[in-house]
Order: structure tokens, then sequence, then C-alpha cells
């Protein structure tokens, strides 16, 4: 008997804006593209083809269009930044690199995807980007805050130094990601310099740096995974058991979103 075959569910992933031997590009770094694909998903790259002139209408229709035929959406990390007009902020002097485009699909990516009930990851600008879409605010440079850790990379001499542990989260006890990662705490990376001044109404804080700042968020009420981090568990995810757990729980997500897709 001829085993039959599930397919992979597909997970949305946006694309950073960039200039590539001097033409505009839309590109996603291939360390998230890897990790979906090592928990048996399949990475479908999202161009942000927004533009000055959509109407909210149009970047709705849009939304719906790329979002509708997918088993997931991860909004990745990025070198650029969330412009602070987009959550009423004068712009600070370090806040140097913006993504308008990605700005104006990812903020209205999020209200789509939990309207159709798709599972959602956010990672580090993701993380941001969520926040800010349900109405939160940023601050464009923790380090330069009272009392607040710098929480920019690392200095290193290669991938693996950038990305090695940087401090403890403590993770709310019976949270969204208490239910995915049985321990108290847990040792990430950090390679941000904004993160979560205001927290939006709506979002639940799931985990906390020493220095008090919001690590992780859930998605109050959502009807499916709702998670995002600001540290960077895509890389090397196997290697870390907190990492891993995420990366297992939104699978999970995926997979079940997939399969009633299928059903009808």
């Amino acid at each position: 008997m001829q085993a039959t075959h599930s397919p992979r569910p597909l997970v949305g992933v946006i694309a950073c804006c960039r200039e590539v031997e001097g033409h505009p590009a839309q590109m996603v770094t291939d360390k998230f593209l890897q990790a979906l694909y090592h928990y048996g998903l399949t990475p479908v790259i999202l161009p942000v083809l927004v533009t000055d002139i959509a109407t909210p209408e149009q970047r709705a229709e849009q939304a719906v269009d790329l979002l509708g035929s997918l088993d997931g959406l991860m909004l990745t990390g990025s070198y650029t930044n969330v412009s602070p007009d987009r959550y009423g902020a004068e712009r600070a002097p370090e806040n140097t690199r913006d993504d308008a485009r990605r700005d104006e699909a990812a903020l209205c990516w999020v209200h789509e995807a939990l309207r159709q009930a798709l599972p959602l990851l956010g990672i580090c600008r993701g993380f941001q980007e969520m926040n800010v879409a349900l109405g939160g605010t940023l601050h464009q440079a923790v380090q330069t805050l009272p009392g607040m850790l710098d929480h920019r990379e690392p200095p290193a001499d290669d991938m693996a130094g950038h990305y090695a542990p940087s401090h403890a989260v403590n993770i709310r006890p019976n949270g969204a990601l208490a239910a995915l990662y049985s321990g108290e705490h847990a040792e990430v990376n950090s390679l941000h310099q904004q993160g979560i001044d205001r927290l939006a109404p709506g979002l639940e804080a799931e985990a906390w740096a020493p220095d008090g700042l919001v690590e992780a968020v859930s998605v109050r009420d959502a009807a499916a995974f709702a998670l995002a981090v600001q540290w960077h568990p895509e890389w090397r995810p196997k290697e870390h058991p907190f990492y891993d757990a995420l990366f297992q729980g939104f699978a999970a997500a995926c997979r079940q979103h997939r399969t009633q897709r299928a059903a009808g």
C-alpha cells in the first residue's frame, strides 16, 4: 500500500526591502527560512507590495489574498526599525534605519492574521510590529534609559558569538509561553535596540528581562497561536530547549490549521 503524503503547512514570511547591486530587492535572511523548514514547515516569502497611494481598503484586500492560502505567518527580525510616526513619537537620533513598506504591510497583516485565526509568530522587529499594530508604543534606544541593560548584540568575532545567550528571562507562570516550556527562567540572546514602552491593549506580557523590559507577548483571547518574542529563537533552535519549544508550538499550530483548511 502506498503511504499517503501529508503536505507541509505553508508559512508566510514577511520580506524586507533592501538594495542588492544597485537594484531594489525584497529578501528574507536564510536562518528564518531554514528554521521553519527544519520544523516541518514550508516557508513562503511574502513580498511587501504596498505603495504610498494604496488605500486602507486596498491594503486589507491584499492581506486577505496573501494570507488566505497559508497556515501560519512569521514576522521576522530585521536591521530596520518600525518608524516612530507609526506610534506617534518623535524620532530619536539612534533610530536611523527604516523600512516603510514593511511597516505598512506588517501592521495590516497582524490584524488580518488574527481575523483569520492564522498562527502568528513575531521575532524581534516582528515582536515590535505586533505591539505597534495593536496600539502599543516603543522605546527607540533602550540602552539610553536609566537602569536598563544594553540589549544590543554583543561584540563577537563570529555569528555564534553574536547569538550566544546574553541574559535570562523570567517567564509568566501559567501563561501561553509557560504552556510550551516548563521552566520559570531561560537564557536568551539579545540583538535589539528598540523595545516595548507601552504594552498594547489586548497583549499579555509573557516574559521579562532582568531590567523589567518585556521580552515576550501573547495576544489575549486569540483564536490560534499568537506569540512574539524579542530575542532570536531562529538561531540554531534545536540546540536550545527554550527556542525549540517555541518552534514546536508554532509548528503544531500550523499543522492544525493545515488540517482544518484541508477539511474545508
